[in-house]
């Protein structure tokens, strides 16, 4: 079992910095606005010679009683009682701070094993810049820099030199990446909390809760799951702050990077352009799809029958993925939602035969042939897959750089059926074989063919005038 480093402090001290350090990526958003990072952020650590754990956390406030910044302060000492050791980030160039004594106090209560980082020490001298904190009474502390990487393999041997050597875990199977993605404040965390049993990213009643993508392992009766949290996604006229963008653009990664994408609609404001955008977006990166309409309850006959019709005029494009009318919050019409993910991954990443690829397309074309482009019509002599996440069928033939749009989409919806591909979107691309004679200059004639080819021109002009 690989240790646990949590990363604890106050905002600002650059915890999202080394956690980036300590992973070998840049998985948080990083910048200089204090109370960026909100949950819980775990990641596998890269730096030094044993395996771990990292983990990243918020802000730490635990005098706060209400608000973002307690559901904020109860993620960290979740954090806290999961981790095997926790490492106190604190800032060398303001010093012991207020703040830094009622968290140090906070930890000795937890019963952790702590060790204190004094970050942002770059260009100091070591001995000058730890003296001050070691009234915190919490041992030695270890001077880094986070932002220019000094001292980080060094602190991530110490950290973990009080555990034994394990040798490294075998990569585990890949799981379905889940994206719970939609508008701001439609219930993305809420559903997590919901589907989790149990308070793991923060779900709070403002837009712009979430900021980062936050990836959970998750298991249910047997089968595993990656689902990825991510921040709502507003119309880009109303997205102004830098950190808004950066978490925009983390959205937009983890959906390319996501299996299946679950998009969350708000039952009670109607269905909007962006989210038809949003959909969009997923249908253009391929992704398997589950639409899920939230706040289902409460809502009157007339409500529903009105989203309903929304529904179909405005996301018409997304008839291949399933539908459900569901309470985040309450738990309700739920049932379906994972076994509609399952299906949705399975079509996704299903294994076409090229036997039964063919038959299907030549089956297509009895029904309705191509029309025809120019003098000729376009020949289709076989198909076979040519990828998946989304599936990816190739017909091969002539003349089929003439073939419409529209007979494309009669392909893929005739593909889709046949296989029973739901909630995955499908594409079909044509590919034309090369004339192996297209490019060879004929033989010069002999003489006695030329003789031969004079003498028949004459006879058919004779012959017919």
């Amino acid at each position: 079992m690989k240790p646990t480093l949590v990363l604890v402090g106050r905002p600002n001290v650059g915890k999202s910095t080394l956690f980036n350090r300590l992973t070998r990526t840049r998985d948080a958003i990083v910048a200089d606005i204090p109370g960026l990072t909100r949950d819980r952020h775990y990641g596998q650590g890269r730096i030094g010679d044993k395996p771990y754990l990292v983990m990243d956390t918020g802000g730490f406030e635990p005098v706060v009683k209400e608000g973002i910044l307690h559901a904020m302060a109860k993620q960290t000492l979740q954090a806290i009682d999961e981790a095997d050791k926790v490492l106190f980030i604190v800032d060398g160039r303001q010093g012991v701070t207020a703040h830094d004594k009622i968290i140090a106090e906070q930890l000795r209560k937890s019963g952790q094993k702590i060790l204190l980082v004094v970050n942002k020490t770059e260009g100091m001298a070591t001995a000058v810049v730890t003296a001050e904190f070691y009234e915190l009474g919490l041992g030695d502390p270890c001077a880094v820099s986070a932002i220019h990487g000094d001292n980080i393999k060094e602190l991530a041997d110490y950290a973990l030199a009080d555990f034994p050597d394990i040798e490294e875990e075998p990569s585990e199977s890949k799981y379905p990446k889940i994206a719970i993605v939609g508008r701001p404040n439609v219930g993305k965390s809420t559903l997590i909390n919901t589907l989790l049993g149990e308070e793991r990213v923060i779900a709070f009643d403002q837009p712009g809760t979430t900021r980062d993508s936050i990836y959970i392992d998750f298991a249910h009766k047997d089968k595993h799951y990656t689902l990825i949290d991510t921040a709502g996604l507003r119309r880009r006229g109303h997205v102004f702050e830098t950190i808004e963008k950066f978490s925009v653009i983390k959205t937009l990664q983890a959906i390319e990077d996501a299996n299946v994408a679950v998009l969350i609609l708000d039952a009670k404001n109607e269905i909007s352009d962006q989210d038809a955008h949003i959909a969009g977006f997923i249908l253009e990166t391929g992704r398997a799809l589950v639409i899920a309409v939230n706040k289902w309850d409460g809502l009157d006959e007339y409500q529903r029958d009105t989203i309903k019709r929304e529904l179909t005029r405005k996301l018409a494009f997304l008839s291949f993925a399933q539908l459900h009318y569901i309470s985040a919050l309450h738990g309700s019409g739920m049932k379906n939602l994972l076994p509609s993910i399952d299906q949705a991954y399975a079509a996704a990443m299903a294994d076409l035969s090229t036997p039964k690829l063919t038959r299907a397309l030549i089956a297509a074309i009895e029904k309705h042939p191509p029309p025809r482009g120019g003098m000729s019509r376009p020949k289709m002599r076989y198909a076979h897959q040519g990828g998946s996440n989304p599936p990816l069928i190739i017909v091969h033939g002539t003349m089929l750089n003439h073939v419409p749009e529209t007979y494309r989409r009669y392909l893929e919806n005739t593909f889709r059926e046949v296989f029973k591909l739901k909630g995955t979107p499908l594409r079909v691309d044509f590919k034309v074989g090369h004339n192996p004679y297209a490019d060879k200059k004929p033989a010069p004639l002999t003489e006695a063919e030329a003789k031969r080819a004079h003498s028949r021109r004459r006879r058919n002009r004779k012959k017919y005038g």
